[in-house]
């Protein structure tokens, strides 16, 4: 999931999945992150290097004739197959970014398999017949990916072996229990079934922001990978590549047409308090796509950003007045406003526990406001636009231009929470 935050009258839309990147951090790093346990104990999952990675205790898995076999097929081979003959199953299929996935995986000819909800979309507002529709070219499983054995089931109907796994799951709000839900136990199934299905590399869409966790999604989405990445650790005949994107041009769109009808651009600060290097899910699509196949990018941390310089909340706003051919007219916030909102949000919470989400929507809003969607550099603590790669050929201000002219259709954000 990932998170666009905009300023229509402090509104914060938390869909998370997106606003992110980092260079190639080491996995020590990571390790060396604090992690808060998740509400959920999973303890019966274990791993053995010479079997699918699976649950301790479990009610129906996979013939193990099956799945120990097609780890071991596609360990030794699925790279050197014929993209036709690759089957890849995405996960998050119905996506803001897993729509631009499937689309990529299969113009490249790969064998896709799309898991999807019956009732997809932001407030399950599509239909089976318009996710068929959006997935064109994927074989559709529908499934929920939230419980492990209806996930394993389908999959099992479905009578083929998986060579790779893409997840691009992501919770929606960024709740604290939807964070845990799908953005760890979610994802953890999806690596259970995958592996007992005989996938033997995963790529996770992750977020640059995780460097520096200090919201639910993140220690989420961190507790996952380093439990995928323990699993490569006991398996060599397992891979993943673990993609972490900058700020996706959607999440930097919100003031588009505000600003088009005559308002001020909202800012915090004096706008230079962060900054990112947008990538479009064109370009995040086509790098993602890149991780199946590619070695270089096996057992990798894989920060990424968009083409260009590193843009700051000022720069993003001067390069929309340009296009309109207006004077730039800002309306620049202090930052200690959202703090005191947090501030009342916690304390409320105390009396009222479910204002528990309201208070995590507020701080996830302050952290997109104050920190950079760059490289987090652990030796100096500072955030580096040189250290954060950069990929495709799409701008922001194409994007601009683009909505300028068509407006924000098909760039919902998801559920928003108004302050």
């Amino acid at each position: 999931m990932s998170l666009g935050f905009s300023f229509n009258m402090f509104s914060i839309q938390s869909p998370k999945s997106q606003i992110l990147s980092r260079t190639c951090l080491s996995s020590q790093f990571i390790n060396q992150t604090q992690v808060k346990s998740a509400p959920y104990t999973l303890s019966d999952y274990h791993v053995n290097s010479s079997q699918p990675f699976k649950l301790g205790t479990s009610s129906k898995r996979f013939n193990p004739i099956t799945a120990s076999t097609a780890v071991e097929a596609t360990t030794s081979s699925f790279r050197n197959k014929n993209p036709k003959d690759i089957n890849i199953l995405v996960l998050g299929s119905t996506g803001y970014i897993g729509k631009f996935v499937v689309k990529e995986l299969v113009s490249r000819g790969f064998n896709v398999i799309a898991i999807a909800r019956e009732k997809s979309g932001i407030r399950g507002r599509n239909d089976k017949e318009e996710t068929l529709n959006q997935l064109q070219g994927a074989s559709v499983c529908f499934s929920d990916v939230t419980n492990l054995e209806s996930l394993e089931k389908s999959l099992e109907n479905l009578g083929t072996s998986i060579d790779v796994v893409v997840s691009c799951l992501a919770s929606r709000s960024g709740g604290v229990k939807d964070s845990w839900k799908i953005d760890y136990e979610a994802s953890r199934n999806s690596l259970v079934a995958g592996r007992n299905c005989g996938a033997s590399h995963f790529v996770l869409l992750s977020a640059i922001c995780v460097q520096k966790p200090l919201l639910e999604f993140q220690r989420a989405k961190l507790k996952f990978e380093a439990e995928m990445m323990k699993v490569a650790e006991e398996d060599s005949g397992f891979t993943y590549s673990i993609v972490r994107p900058t700020a996706f041009f959607k999440s930097l769109g919100g003031q588009v047409e505000l600003v088009k009808e005559g308002k001020p651009y909202v800012m915090f600060g004096d706008g230079k308090l962060c900054a990112c290097k947008p990538i479009s899910e064109q370009d995040l699509a086509s790098f993602i796509a890149d991780c199946v196949l590619s070695e270089d990018k096996i057992n990798q941390i894989l920060p990424i950003g968009g083409p260009g310089k590193a843009l700051t909340p000022l720069e993003q706003g001067e390069i929309l007045f340009r296009l309109l051919g207006k004077e730039p007219k800002f309306l620049k916030v202090p930052i200690g406003i959202m703090d005191f909102a947090i501030g009342v949000l916690d304390f409320l919470v105390k009396i009222f526990p479910s204002l528990e989400d309201a208070a995590e929507f507020g701080k996830i809003g302050r952290y997109y406001a104050a920190e950079s969607m760059l490289i987090l550099d652990p030796e100096t603590g500072e955030y580096s636009a040189e250290k954060t790669p950069s990929y495709g050929k799409d701008t922001l201000e194409e994007f601009f231009e683009r909505v300028l002219r068509e407006g924000m259709a098909g760039q919902e954000l998801g559920e928003q929470t108004i302050f």
